[in-house]
């Protein structure tokens, strides 16, 4: 699964972390990143995703440009 960050939405706190920290690492600005690859299953990451309380993570489709 791959996964991307709005970080104009992203508000770092860190939920997402705390679920995935194989795949997602807080950075200097306070604003969260993807971790490339990422190493944590798809359960987790999926539960990273639904977790952000401002959407800010998007899963993307391996398909799309």
């Amino acid at each position: 699964m791959k996964t991307d960050i709005d970080k104009d939405l992203c508000i770092g706190c860190g939920t997402c972390v705390s679920i995935a920290p194989k795949s997602f690492k807080l950075t200097d600005d306070s604003k969260v990143e993807v971790i490339e690859p990422q190493e944590d299953d798809e359960v987790k990451i999926k539960e990273a995703i639904d977790s952000c309380p401002v959407f800010a993570i998007k899963s993307i489709d391996q398909d799309e440009k």
